[in-house]
């Protein structure tokens, strides 16, 4: 019942919404003599931060039409590769003629960047895309709200995820290379495993991994801890809710991104109270970049999505109870996950050090479970002072850890799927 509460209490405040966006306009109109008055400022500060609270925040879009390569604007186009009713997979194609403009060449080594399934959209990783496509051929997992998907579409479970990965990697084509940012670590290393084990001619190049929970028994956070103290059952009781009418999902069992949404914003309270009270007085002021900042952020943090009741119970077993995969017991499709089987795929973590999400130690396990990569294929790395959101986002993944990623691509392409050691001793 908690869903359809939830949609009974928005639409109930359609009429004060409704009220507060006539208030916005008042006062903010040029022909309202109060509007540059104290009272003005500060009714029409009320009244945008009412209406941007209670608002339903949609699918925010990618905003990448045109991007900035060496200086010179690149046109981009997004192209649908392959889709499912789970997921699309998005190519964002670089117009040549400007990349020649700047000075890159046409072509780059593919890089499939499986987004998060975990409550927000992969425009969350904006910013991460924008990186890559300076020197790469980008594809995106684009992953689709579980309440629009038809009850008559059947399930969507952790396994499910595993093989949609390796259906992807096999649309692109090639040795393309894989950059998983938090959640998929664990679903994105299985599949690297078994696609090694038969020799899928599609297996990934290079896997690297941002902030993920490989291994979640260390550095354990209040996340895990959360995981690992309340029962399974628990979950199932609690965080489990049926998609009311009229989305297209009617019927369906989820766990809503909106419950997501509110734990986070709980752990967080204060700073989400701090940030918002900044925002109105940000408004008052005409302070344009607090207002901006503040919106550019809260947009994409509020714009949320349902996952399957099968997918994120299994990953609360999986991922954070039982750690199947770090001890070597997860199962595919009725065989063992082999992690030993990666031989000729690259292997870089990315950790950081204030992350609250994803503790240290939780990524680089990969290392450690993946004792047949050679060593000349091997990067772990640390960054100094950015928490869960900078592993992926800001100023220091664009100058320090994109750079970083984007050599140990190169690296691996060069070798084509032959390690330096391997070839050496043939």
């Amino acid at each position: 019942m908690l869903y359809a509460f939830h949609e009974l209490a928005y639409q109930s405040a359609l009429p004060f919404r409704v009220g507060a966006q006539m208030a916005r306009r008042f006062w903010s109109s040029p022909f309202n003599p109060a509007s540059d008055t104290a009272v003005g400022r500060t009714a029409y500060a009320s009244a945008e931060l009412f209406e941007s609270v209670t608002r339903r925040y949609g699918k925010p879009d990618w905003k990448l039409e045109t991007i900035e390569i060496a200086g010179k604007s690149v046109r981009t186009v997004e192209q649908v590769i392959w889709q499912s009713p789970w997921c699309r997979l998005v190519r964002f194609a670089r117009n040549i003629g400007d990349l020649k403009r700047a000075g890159k060449p046409a072509a780059g080594p593919a890089v499939l960047i499986v987004a998060p399934l975990s409550g927000h959209y992969a425009t969350l990783l904006r910013g991460t895309v924008e990186a890559f496509l300076q020197d790469h051929d980008v594809y995106v997992t684009d992953w689709i709200n579980a309440r629009q998907v038809p009850v008559l579409e059947g399930r969507f479970d952790f396994f499910d995820y595993i093989d949609h990965v390796r259906r992807m990697l096999a649309e692109i084509g090639g040795r393309a290379h894989v950059v998983g940012v938090c959640q998929p670590g664990p679903p994105v290393l299985a599949a690297g495993a078994v696609m090694a084990e038969d020799g899928d001619d599609n297996r990934p190049a290079s896997m690297t991994f941002m902030g993920s929970p490989i291994d979640a028994r260390l550095s354990p956070t209040v996340t895990n801890q959360l995981a690992e103290e309340k029962p399974f059952t628990w979950f199932r009781s609690n965080m489990i809710h049926t998609v009311p009418l009229p989305y297209a999902g009617f019927g369906r069992r989820v766990y809503p991104g909106f419950v997501q949404l509110y734990s986070f914003m709980s752990m967080n309270e204060a700073r989400h109270r701090d940030a918002h009270w900044d925002y109105f007085n940000s408004l008052i002021d005409g302070d344009g970049d607090g207002v901006d900042k503040h919106e550019e952020f809260y947009d994409e943090y509020m714009s949320v999505l349902d996952l399957t009741e099968e997918f994120y119970l299994q990953t609360i077993d999986i991922v954070f109870q039982q750690h199947l995969l770090a001890r070597g017991l997860l199962e595919h499709r009725g065989r063992k996950v082999d992690l030993s089987k990666i031989t000729d795929i690259g292997l870089m973590t990315v950790e950081g050090e204030k992350d609250d999400i994803s503790g240290v130690g939780q990524t680089q396990a990969a290392h450690g479970l993946c004792p047949n990569v050679p060593d000349d294929r091997r990067v772990l790395y640390v960054q100094p002072s950015v928490g869960h959101y900078g592993v992926f986002n800001g100023r220091r993944f664009r100058e320090e850890i994109y750079p970083r990623v984007r050599d140990f691509i190169a690296q691996n392409e060069a070798l084509g799927g032959v390690s330096q050691r391997s070839a050496s001793a043939a």
